[in-house]
């Protein structure tokens, strides 16, 4: 049986659950259920309304570097909830928002707060917090923050339908404000500095001389750049790629709807894994198991079954891969280089998330469904390579350093 997690983990976790669903619920996911909602109000086609979520993308990843830095220098739980502050502003701009220059202005700060509050600072905070537990925890926290959109879209429809979209946002400014800035600021553990096995934080688990972690660092952002590329990509195309591929509309819904308990089911596992999971040796596993399902669409001619596990192939190992992208840093730098790296990994990552779009609906919409696959199978293969790369330099490494 595994060994039950410290109390000041599951704090954290409880801490960072409610602050990142809201961080995420509130700014990425919102505009699925408000989008059309505000574009006749704001008098904008919905291609500009929803081109918020590309500003908010670029903007995050352009901060991505000054976002590790400020982790290094004052840790994650100020920068978080700086992170609260500036998501408070954008939401407020957005909520008084009456033409195209306040609405862009609101993305751009809600970016910023991007950079500051989601995804990396948090799991940054859980290294900081939780020591030798920090793969499990991170693990759970984003079995968590994968419900934001399921949990938050029916409340956005709500509040909207009850009180009107500005009041809605001035409430997600208010939760903003008024929960996740105190809970950055008191709720949260104090870090450590030396883990519960006596390991200072500053030690590397793995021996690499600064040329091997800057050789490291190219390889971990060249896989999870590509396997980001794919992903997000792939998601708003995912229905039509279904029904192209001779899927009914009815069938293509429920097999993408299923890709999202698919892939939170791959994510319990790496939390049941624990401290045992290899952050590489999953990204392998996730990115080969997404080689099979494309190559499986494209080798096996259309019918329910196939669509079925390509569904089951593909999601599976999205769901791994999101849980590995978020660890490899720490499989290979120290936790107190851990919010530095994950940080700057933001930047091609972020800018991927937002010309990914783009770029495979014009390839779907023009080269149809086959070569959209195509091309997800041989930017997975190219993933894999680097993630096999990667796991080679970090044997050769480890071998040199063992013990006669």
């Amino acid at each position: 049986m595994s060994r039950s997690i410290p109390l000041r983990s599951v704090q954290t976790i409880a801490v960072l659950a409610v602050t990142q669903l809201i961080g995420w619920g509130t700014t990425f996911d919102m505009l699925g259920v408000m989008g059309r909602v505000i574009a006749p109000d704001l008098g904008l086609p919905n291609e500009v309304v929803f081109g918020g979520l590309s500003i908010m993308m670029v903007v995050s990843a352009l901060a991505g570097p000054t976002t590790g830095r400020l982790l290094a220098r004052h840790g994650a739980a100020r920068v978080l909830a700086s992170a609260s502050i500036i998501f408070a502003i954008g939401l407020l701009l957005l909520a008084a928002a009456q033409g195209i220059i306040l609405y862009l202005l609101a993305w751009t700060a809600i970016g910023a707060g991007g950079a500051f509050g989601l995804s990396a600072p948090a799991y940054t905070a859980v290294v900081e917090r939780a020591g030798p537990d920090s793969k499990r925890v991170i693990a759970i926290l984003m079995l968590f923050t994968g419900l934001s959109s399921t949990i938050f879209w029916p409340i956005l429809s709500l509040l909207n339908e009850t009180i009107g979209w500005r009041m809605t946002f001035l409430i997600c400014a208010g939760l903003q404000f008024f929960v996740c800035l105190p809970l950055h600021l008191f709720t949260l553990p104090k870090p450590i500095t030396v883990a519960a096995d006596g390991t200072a934080v500053h030690e590397a688990p793995v021996p690499l001389s600064p040329a091997g972690q800057r050789k490291a660092f190219l390889l971990i952002a060249a896989a999870t750049t590509i396997s980001t590329f794919v992903t997000f990509g792939l998601a708003p195309s995912l229905l039509e790629i279904l029904r192209q591929s001779g899927a009914s509309p009815a069938l293509a819904l429920q097999l993408g709807s299923a890709r999202g308990a698919i892939g939170i089911s791959a994510r319990f596992l790496d939390m049941l894994l624990g401290r045992r999971g290899n952050p590489i040796l999953s990204a392998a596993m996730g990115i080969t198991l997404m080689v099979l399902s494309f190559l499986t669409m494209l080798a096996i001619p259309p019918s329910t079954p196939l669509l079925i596990s390509f569904i089951l192939l593909y999601s599976f190992g999205s769901g791994v891969m999101a849980v590995a992208r978020a660890l490899m840093p720490l499989a290979l730098f120290s936790p107190r280089e851990f919010g530095l790296h994950s940080a700057r990994l933001s930047l091609p990552q972020n800018l991927a998330t937002a010309i990914a779009p783009v770029v495979f609906t014009a390839i779907l919409d023009r080269a149809g469904a086959g070569t959209a696959i195509a091309t997800c199978a041989a930017l997975a293969v190219l993933s894999l390579g680097f993630v096999l790369m990667l796991a080679a330099q970090v044997k050769a490494a480890t071998k040199v350093y063992e013990p006669a």
